[in-house]
């Protein structure tokens, strides 16, 4: 009955930490590159406006921190939960 709260704990922290990735997520590919891109067009980036490079580029960028920032934070938190794989 002990390992219970401990349980909790882990997946209310995992749920916290999937969700602030989906919202980031959410941000960059739907916000920035389609409901901001009227204001981002002003702003120069490579030869064209800031809002289709992001729907183009800056999202995957995005996408690629996120990936490896879910890896490093599941690592971490496997680790002070206790439930790492080492």
């Amino acid at each position: 009955m002990a390992e219970q709260p401990n349980n909790n704990a882990y997946w209310s922290a995992n749920i916290r930490l999937v969700t602030i990735c989906l919202v980031i997520w959410a941000i960059a590919s739907y916000g920035f590159a389609i409901l901001l891109r009227p204001l981002l067009s002003g702003i120069a980036v490579g030869g064209t406006d800031l809002g289709f490079w992001f729907a183009q580029q800056g999202s995957i960028l995005v996408f690629l921190f996120l990936i490896f920032f879910y890896a490093w934070r599941m690592n971490k938190l496997d680790k002070e939960h206790g439930v790492d794989e080492e």
